[in-house]
């Protein structure tokens, strides 16, 4: 009787650890389930059945992106009570007394660059204006058309972004602008874009877009639209120089740019933030500069320089671009 009811206690007790081990089991498929994300099927990985831990989420606290987090640099964007006048010349008074960036570095390894570049921005309640000063010898400038492929030599660049798109300027010594509009697709439906003509996927314009160096953005992917011309916005070039003339050397090129706020309202569509800013709140504006050439070895010159350093061949990392605050204090 006694070994009977050993065998039966034993019997209980196994059925109950094969229960538990069952029941721990089916948990962390559930759970498994349930976080497969974006590129995954749904269909549970045979390592994870098998295993015999916990299903762990992946960390996401930690810094996903090429660039140095604590590196990104900060400026404040002052308020003025003078418009200046938008022909690229940058001699008002206000560009003389505004505070410059530090000069660009490279846009991979953040390191020293051959000619020295700085950008500005101020604003009041009409337009953001942002100004270049671009050191350059041998000053060219060929394409004609909007959307051209200027980058493929002298150009300036600035990227505005938002919570759930940003948009893409560039512009090269002739004013000749290349623009593009950029919609992460996790918000395409929720903020309606499709609704609008030049953004939506009917349009031959619009297409997928998976960034330049970094191609696994923890984000995904983006729509872009290449029909897209920002409302209202001004820009205005000077070349200290010879344009397209290789017999002398040029001194530098200028950039000059008025984007007005009411173009932007695609762009705060994520978040519903407020335009014009309000004080003391905080974008994420890019500023480059591309060259058809690169400086000599040992030197590492990428052929683009930047303001704040991406890590990548990628000017499309919104995470890295520098933190503008926007302060009603004038200059």
């Amino acid at each position: 009787m006694r070994n009977n009811k050993r065998l039966v206690n034993l019997a209980v007790l196994a059925t109950g650890l094969i229960l538990l081990y069952h029941t721990s089991l089916g948990n962390r498929m559930e759970k498994a389930i349930r976080t497969s994300g974006k590129g995954h099927t749904g269909v549970l990985d045979e390592a994870v059945v098998n295993s015999s831990k916990p299903f762990i989420h992946a960390d996401t606290t930690k810094w996903q992106f090429p660039c140095d987090e604590k590196s990104i640099k900060k400026y404040t964007a002052r308020h003025i009570s003078k418009a200046p006048v938008i022909d690229g010349k940058l001699d008002e008074e206000v560009w003389q007394k505004i505070e410059r960036s530090p000069r660009f570095v490279d846009l991979i390894s953040g390191g020293e660059t051959l000619y020295d570049t700085r950008a500005a921005v101020c604003w009041d309640d009409q337009n953001l204006y942002i100004a270049f000063w671009m050191e350059e010898p041998f000053t060219q400038g060929t394409f004609k058309n909007h959307n051209d492929l200027i980058y493929r030599e002298n150009d300036a660049e600035v990227f505005i972004a938002l919570k759930d798109a940003y948009y893409e300027f560039e512009i090269n010594a002739l004013n000749t602008r290349y623009e593009a509009f950029f919609m992460w697709k996790d918000a395409y439906e929720k903020n309606g874009f499709g609704a609008i003509p030049n953004l939506s996927l009917a349009n031959p314009l619009v297409r997928n877009f998976n960034g330049v160096g970094l191609k696994n953005h923890p984000r995904g992917l983006r729509y872009g639209s290449w029909d897209f011309k920002f409302p209202g916005m001004q820009s205005g070039v000077f070349v200290d120089g010879t344009l397209n003339d290789h017999k002398d050397r040029d001194r530098k090129w200028t950039v000059e740019l008025a984007f007005p706020w009411k173009g932007m309202e695609w762009l705060a569509k994520g978040d519903q933030r407020p335009i014009p800013p309000k004080n003391n709140d905080v974008w994420r504006i890019d500023f480059t500069r591309f060259n058809p050439y690169k400086e000599a070895a040992p030197a590492k010159d990428s052929g683009g320089w930047a303001w704040s350093s991406h890590g990548v061949w990628d000017s499309h990392v919104p995470e890295c671009f520098p933190k503008i605050t926007f302060s009603r204090k004038g200059i």
